[in-house]
């Protein structure tokens, strides 16, 4: 029986590089513009307050998500771990004494 590994999905360094310059060229959008806002400061403040609360937010999200892609994985892996063990203890040809 031969054990194969599951092919996991990976990202590319290119996709990393892209999403990374994504990410901060987004933050330091908005931080220029809630920076020249006109109005008081107070208001840029509580815009700049109400922007980190969502990028800590969306991480906070990008890692349950994970999290809970990483557990489905697991229990597939257990699952079929469990499968190869039953087909390789698995006799068909095995004669049952019936009364």
């Amino acid at each position: 029986m031969t054990h194969s590994k599951p092919l996991t999905p990976r990202t590319t360094t290119a996709f990393m590089v892209q999403a990374a310059l994504s990410f901060g060229i987004s933050v330091v959008a908005v931080t220029y513009a809630i920076a020249h806002l006109p109005g008081d400061a107070w208001i840029r403040g509580f815009l700049l307050l109400g922007m980190l609360y969502i990028i800590t937010s969306t991480f906070t999200l990008a890692k349950c998500v994970r999290d809970q892609q990483e557990a489905s994985a697991v229990i597939s892996r257990v699952d079929q771990a469990r499968l190869e063990r039953f087909l390789a203890e698995h006799d068909p040809f095995k004669q049952t004494v019936g009364h």
